[in-house]
């Protein structure tokens, strides 16, 4: 550290903003909580967050099925999530706004292929509510298949992100469908500001209650309070006092004791992106899984798990980095012995120089193998245990250790073997000699059933390798090295067989040779065979093809016992064909190897639980009905059998009981749903420029590279999550049977009546305002087809199906999980007339009660009721709310001049308009003179003036007589 004048000031300076630290919004009693936060099954694994300030990592909520009451959970501390925030099928979560409130940042440091904000198949979700979310840092949002969700539109998403290009919002409630009203609107007192999206002007807002934060134009890319005063620069997301660094709720660069900061101060190290951390908290830092060492490191003012390319820790100790000389040595320690039978495993030793422990090679195929294999094992120099390489009949030659000069031997490999090369069918050559120093330091080699491998190739690696004089003859026999002849005379015999789902076990009679000693191992073949006509040499080339997968079997300790093997990682229901075969010593004096093999057998795996239906669609062609069609399972693990079709009718939003659609400016149009779920807004197809009037719809415009582009990456991501909704949704749950899965069915639900068929039975369906209320699932069962047609459904509700499929083991394992789909039945025509005669009264001057009744059984709900009234053929219109029309069982016109009027009535519904009532005529009656006033007037006022004028004289009278 710098001593003298400058280090004092910087020392007085650092002292001076840590004394503001305390002003920060971060509360000093919360918590760092991560790496990751994973809750799944159980809502009460969400106390984990009750203490969080921060999440260092991502927060996954997902897979409870069961819907609970969310209103207990509140986690107002939780400010910052450095990675992403991930919600997936979570039933009852309705809002975030009251479980996250001050959720303000989403860092997105690490991504959820390539998302920071991921809502997927939320099905009770109504609104998203983050209302205090102000930025998210990196990344793009995907909010996809939620069927309730609203206050979308209303979200202006570049406000909180950089870039708005790559969100993905689809799948979820149509906006027409939503009546989303900001705060404010009802009252015509809007609160919220307005934004232009798509060249929609609007105003933003989270929910009915909170408006979408803005921040003024001076500011710029600053933050702001909710004052709108501009934070410091340091500030990201919000602040609770102007130009203050120690007030804000998350920093843009790194914090450090209550301060953002640019950078971290002299003695600490960034950490994770956004802290700084002293060097004795980096040196606790618990290590990952795939690290080798114990500690983090220090490098570049960076607190991290390992050395960045280039650079290799100063010991195994050390937490510092040094850069190297040429290639950065790199010792590799993976266990006892690194396994190489695939690219993929290669690639674990990419950048190796030193391998700790042995190295076996077992690649039976692949493409381009050698350039592949030489790219990530081309830098290893020194092998410290032994070298074994078997069955890799891909490999012509071993020139992709090119960089191999050192097999200590440390350990060996069947006692005293360091350097083992074993049936490999088409290996013509070690090294190219002439270019290749190699030594190994202890232990012997072994040669045996390499019938391109010439031998003299075998004895110029004795000479260059120093182990000449160690071998025996056994070690490297020339019968059986550079000999493409073999042959069986002993046939093995299977003793027995066990199958599961996903294993088969097996046993084979002991084979015993001449000489005991001669025998080393089998090795068992097995792949799918749906036919049985399989032989031993299908899909083999001297390219190293091979069909058949390989397992080697080593002898049993007890040599009475007979050999045997688990096969596992086989699929359900899928059939086998296996064999075994002896690899032996033994030769006959025609130079043939004398083994034994098995016949072929064919055995069948066990069925599974089948995987979900697939593409699942729902169309309505009547009031009454919905049309449901799906594909087949990917994976039916056993022999099909049925289907199981359940519907549940979805309840109203709460917020349509709520709202005045007088004065709301989009009224709901007729539409229902025609697919998976309503993905597209209800709005009139509007016709292609150029094209005219008579001609019909233009054809659909080729498309571009781009969007084929988009459409292949859509593809991609789908298979992602795909596959990671399946690795999640059978993840093991607490006190839970398997055979539950329609446990919903069974249970009573309906607080409605309801009759066999499952049409719903309503009195008035507007009368009163309906409870959250969760419907009773009916079952029907399909066999033999992938359609089904529901019926006694009633008309424009909204429905949830639910597929499932069986197949012939259902009884015993269950069915799979579902598959669903929210469809809308079509409108009923007339439903929304009103029935029977509009009535009026005249109970007051210039006013006309009109009363009506409401549709018995309309499309949905009744959202409000519209008059056409007049004299002289004039018409005027009057809007009447379902409020209003509550309190007086119809409507009140009122200032009506006296004459004659008609007036027609049209209710509204979900679905659209009704007809118009039969047209009645009323009579309001002008203002009636009132000569009875004018009479008393005329006979009271000359009597009054002549009762004062006799009291005058009196008075007049009295005071002269005084006087």
């Amino acid at each position: 550290m710098k001593s003298g004048a400058g280090g004092e000031s910087l020392a007085v300076v650092w002292g001076f903003l840590l004394v503001f630290a305390a002003l920060c919004l971060w509360p000093t009693n919360g918590e760092i909580c991560g790496p990751n936060v994973d809750i799944r099954n159980d809502i009460h694994e969400l106390k984990r967050l009750e203490n969080c300030t921060v999440i260092e990592g991502f927060l996954q909520i997902l897979l409870i099925s069961k819907a609970e009451d969310y209103r207990n959970f509140r986690f107002p501390k939780l400010t910052v999530i450095t990675d992403y925030l991930l919600l997936f099928r979570v039933a009852g979560l309705e809002s975030l706004s009251d479980l996250f409130p001050n959720l303000t940042v989403i860092r997105g440091r690490n991504l959820f292929y390539n998302y920071a904000l991921v809502i997927f198949e939320m099905t009770n979700l109504k609104e998203i509510g983050l209302h205090n979310l102000r930025n998210i840092t990196r990344g793009a949002i995907r909010i996809e298949k939620n069927s309730d969700l609203c206050y979308l539109s209303t979200v202006d998403w570049s406000l909180i992100l950089d870039a708005v290009s790559n969100n993905y919002i689809v799948g979820n409630k149509p906006p027409k469908e939503c009546g989303d009203l900001c705060p404010g609107t009802m009252e015509e007192k809007p609160l919220c500001e307005k934004t232009s999206i798509n060249n929609e002007y609007n105003y933003r807002c989270w929910t009915t209650n909170h408006c979408q934060k803005m921040c003024p134009s001076s500011c710029g890319k600053r933050a702001c309070t909710d004052q709108n005063e501009c934070c410091h620069p340091e500030c990201l997301g919000s602040c609770t006092a102007p130009d203050n660094n120690t007030a804000c709720v998350a920093c843009r660069n790194y914090y450090y004791e209550g301060v953002c900061l640019p950078t971290c101060p002299p003695n600490t190290y960034k950490f994770e992106g956004w802290r700084c951390v002293t060097r004795e908290f980096c040196s606790k830092v618990p290590a990952t899984d795939a690290s080798e060492y114990e500690k983090f490191v220090i490098h570049n003012d960076e607190c991290m798990a390992e050395c960045p390319s280039g650079f290799i820790r100063n010991g195994s100790q050390s937490m510092f980095c040094s850069p190297c000389e040429g290639p950065c040595p790199k010792i590799c320690e993976d266990g006892k012995t690194k396994t190489i039978d695939s690219v993929t495993s290669a690639q674990m030793l990419q950048g190796c120089t030193i391998l700790k422990g042995n190295l076996l090679i077992n690649i039976r195929r692949g493409n381009n193998i050698a350039s592949e294999l030489e790219n990530f094992m081309g830098l290893i120099e020194t092998v410290t245990g032994y070298v074994k390489i078997r069955h890799s009949h891909a490999l012509v030659s071993l020139s992709f250790l090119k960089n191999l000069r050192y097999i200590l031997g440390e350990e060996q490999v069947d006692g005293n073997y360091s350097f083992y090369v074993l049936d490999n069918h088409n290996l013509q050559q070690l090294w190219d000699w002439n270019h290749h120093n190699l030594t190994i330091s202890e232990g012997k080699m072994y040669f045996a059933f390499n019938p391109k491998l010439c031998v003299s190739e075998i004895y110029r690696m004795e000479e260059v390798s120093g182990t000449k004089g160690r071998q025996s003859k056994g070690d490297i026999n020339p019968r059986n090295n550079g000999e493409r002849a073999s042959c069986e005379s002993k046939i093995l015999h299977f003793v027995s067989n066990t199958t599961l789902k996903n294993r088969i076990k097996l046993t084979w009679e002991r084979y015993r040779p001449p000489d005991y000693r001669d025998l080393i191992s089998f090795t068992v073949y097995y792949k799918e065979a749906p036919f049985k006509n399989v032989t031993e040499y299908d899909g083999q080339d001297a390219c190293g093809s091979n069909s058949w997968n390989m397992v080697d079997v080593d002898l049993p300790p007890n040599k009475e016992n007979n050999p045997g093997i688990l096969l596992q990682g086989l699929k359900p229901w899928t059939q086998y064909a296996i064999y075994v075969k002896a690899v032996t010593l033994t030769m006959m004096e025609n130079h043939h190897i004398h083994g034994a093999k098995s016949e072929i057998i064919y055995i069948r795996t066990n069925a599974a639980v089948p995987s979900i239906p697939l593409d699942v669609i729902s169309a309505s062609n009547s009031s009454s009905q919905l049309i449901v069609k799906w594909n087949p399972p990917s994976l039916p693990n056993g022999n099909l059998s049925y289907y199981i079709v359940r519907w549940q009718q979805q309840p109203q939003d709460s917020y349509l009981y709520r709202h005045n659609y007088c004065s709301k400016d989009k009224v709901p149009i007729r539409r229902y749903a025609d697919g998976t779920i309503d993905t597209e807004e209800a709005t009139e197809p509007t016709k292609p420029e150029g094209c005219g009037g008579e001609k019909g719809p233009c054809c659909a415009c080729p498309k571009t590279e781009a969007e084929k582009q988009a459409e292949k990456e859509e593809a991609e991501y789908r298979k992602v999550f795909e596959n990671f909704l399946h690795n999640s949704i059978f993840v093991p749950r607490p006190d839970r049977k398997r055979r539950d899965v329609f446990r919903i069915a069974n249970a009573t639900l309906a607080t409605r009546n309801r009759n066999a068929t499952g049409t719903d039975h309503f009195t008035n369906a507007s009368d009163t305002e309906e409870s959250e209320v969760e419907y009773p699932f009916f079952e029907t069962k399909v066999d033999g087809k992938e359609r089904t047609v529901i019926s006694h459904l009633q008309p424009f509700t909204l429905y949830r199906i639910d597929i499932h499929s069986c197949n012939h083991e259902a009884d015993t394992l269950g069915c799979s999980a579902s598959n669903f789909v929210f469809a809308r039945t079509m409108p009923s025509e007339g439903a929304d007339n009103i029935p029977g005669t509009v009535s009026w009264e005249a109970k007051e001057e210039n006013t006309v009660y009109l009363k009506w009744l409401e549709p018995a059984n309309p499309n949905g709900l009744i959202l409000m009721y519209e008059i056409k009234y007049g004299q002289h053929g004039e018409e005027k219109r009057e809007c009447v709310s379902r409020q209003e029309y509550k309190k007086l069982g119809g409507a009140k016109l009122t200032h009506l001049n006296p004459g004659n009027y008609s007036a027609r009535v049209q209710a509204t519904s979900l679905a659209g308009n009704g007809s118009w009532t039969e047209p009645i005529s009323f009579y309001v009656q002008p203002k009636s003179a009132n000569y009875g006033n004018f009479l008393h007037l005329v006979i009271v006022l000359p009597i009054a003036l002549l009762l004062i004028l006799g009291g005058l004289l009196i008075m007049l009278y009295v005071f002269n007589k005084k006087r």
